[in-house]
């Protein structure tokens, strides 16, 4: 389903929010939006020339040959694509990450081939990177630290990750944003017509305005990175002292819009997961279920990038949550709302109650088509993890089948997906299932989510129900939260 819809939404998407990167400098160039507009489609037409002419020589192949002719083509549909997304900083790696991890679906050369923008990309020079230090700063880094590893850690999507130590003997992670990469991104931001087009031809259903523009609120404010270091002071204020959630500290007086500063954090990254027990693989799944959740019913703010890069993971359910570029905060009203929705489908399960609320939310603008096992059927899988106490584990069949309801119109639930809508407050929110599920079920995470969750709704509050519920217990007991 994703891979069918990838090449629509890649090359509509990265038109709109594409940030560029030239190859050999890593500067990232505004060039004019025609250009940039035009290369882009320069890519969909090869990746589509070359789909129509492997299916073309695929009708006439025997199965041993039609297998060898899938694999040739899918190995170089994954180079192209790596490539391509590989030079681009920005939305597009973003989608490339996203696509990555989130569909199991996909053909496995294209997935692999995505996965390598999960945490590397190609950096961009000692130089450049030092020049935007001293430029933000003051002082070049050398001046600035008392050591400053001019090779990377990482790459993001907009900057990358230097290891230095302050003049005080912290370790600290030093995140330097591309050169030119903000006037590229609200260059292609400016332009939002084709992206809203092609949205709403997909999802007829769909106000596509409104969605835009609040992913362009969140795109922009994603530039400044003293916006993220709010964010992420917020969230490491908040879990101060935490037993198991870890954010790092924003050090402010080494920071600006283009350098972010905070304490290195070590442990062990997503994929290395896959060697620790099972035992280990749920408590550290716990662990992120509990972040998002606490973050969003208790903090009223939610970190809208759950993605494998994002995390650090030590034993006993250790996680240490990264990039906070993408926040979002929620009002009372609209926590109001997601509790609502909680309380009719799960909790009272009122399926009449839950498709008036939907209905009033924007969910579905018109919902006089359907009944009531309809709407029941489509909406339910989202809840699906809590709907009743017990050990669930999150699979891999479960994750792709909400990805599906969210883009395959073809399925069994095209006729809701094409009238429904998705409000702008509730655009981040979505990554939760999307993201989140990719990752637990990556994790292959069982749990009693239920039991978890009810001590995380608001309206439950529930008592601790596992060796992790009584430490964060004892956590808020000591510090009042």
């Amino acid at each position: 389903m994703l891979a069918a819809l990838g090449a629509a939404a890649l090359a509509a998407a990265a038109a709109e929010v594409r940030r560029r990167q030239q190859a050999n400098t890593g500067r990232v160039t505004a060039r004019s939006r025609a250009a940039r507009t035009g290369e882009m489609a320069r890519l969909g037409g090869r990746t589509g020339s070359t789909y129509a002419w492997h299916r073309a020589r695929r009708v006439f192949a025997s199965a041993e040959r039609k297998e060898t002719l899938d694999a040739e083509f899918e190995l170089k549909s994954a180079e192209a694509v790596a490539d391509t997304l590989g030079n681009m900083k920005g939305a597009l790696m973003k989608l490339g990450q996203m696509a990555s991890y989130l569909d199991s679906g996909l053909p496995e050369p294209l997935r692999a081939a995505l996965a390598e923008l999960q945490q590397d990309a190609p950096p961009m020079s000692a130089g450049l990177a030092a020049d935007t230090v001293e430029r933000e700063l003051g002082q070049p880094p050398d001046a600035v630290f008392a050591e400053w590893d001019p090779v990377p850690i990482a790459a993001a999507s907009i900057g990358q990750v230097h290891r230095a130590i302050t003049r005080d003997g912290v370790a600290v992670a030093v995140k330097v944003q591309y050169p030119g990469v903000d006037e590229a991104i609200r260059s292609d931001l400016d332009n939002a017509g084709l992206l809203i087009g092609a949205m709403s031809s997909m999802f007829p259903g769909l106000e596509a305005g409104p969605l835009v523009a609040e992913l362009r609120v969140r795109l922009t404010e994603e530039l400044d990175y003293r916006s993220e270091a709010a964010h992420q002071q917020l969230f490491a204020d908040y879990y101060a002292g935490h037993p198991f959630i870890s954010v790092p500290r924003v050090l402010p007086e080494l920071s600006s819009s283009r350098v972010l500063t905070s304490e290195l954090a070590t442990g062990a990254r997503f994929d290395e997961l896959g060697e620790w027990s099972h035992e280990e693989r749920n408590l550290a799944a716990e662990a992120i279920y509990r972040f998002v959740f606490r973050s969003m019913y208790r903090l009223h703010a939610f970190n809208g990038d759950p993605h494998p890069g994002n995390y650090l993971f030590r034993p006993g359910g250790r996680v240490t949550f990264l990039d906070f570029g993408l926040v979002k905060r929620f009002t009372p009203a609209e926590i109001e709302s997601f509790a609502q929705l909680v309380q009719e489908m799960v909790i009272r399960h009122d399926i009449p109650a839950y498709r008036r609320t939907v209905v009033e939310l924007g969910f579905l603008k018109d919902d006089r088509d359907f009944t009531d096992e309809e709407i029941e059927g489509y909406f339910r899988h989202f809840y699906e993890l809590v709907m009743v106490p017990g050990p669930w584990k999150v699979t891999h069949e479960y994750a792709s089948e909400m990805v599906r309801r969210f883009f395959d119109a073809s399925g069994d639930h095209g006729r809701i997906l094409k009238a429904a809508n998705l409000p702008p407050e509730f655009v981040i929110i979505q990554r939760i299932n999307l993201g989140l599920m990719a990752i637990l079920a990556g994790l292959e995470a069982e749990a009693d989510w239920r039991r978890i969750a009810e001590e995380l709704w608001p309206f439950v509050d529930g008592p601790p129900s596992t060796p992790l519920g009584h430490e964060e217990s004892a956590w808020r007991a000591r510090v009042g939260r």
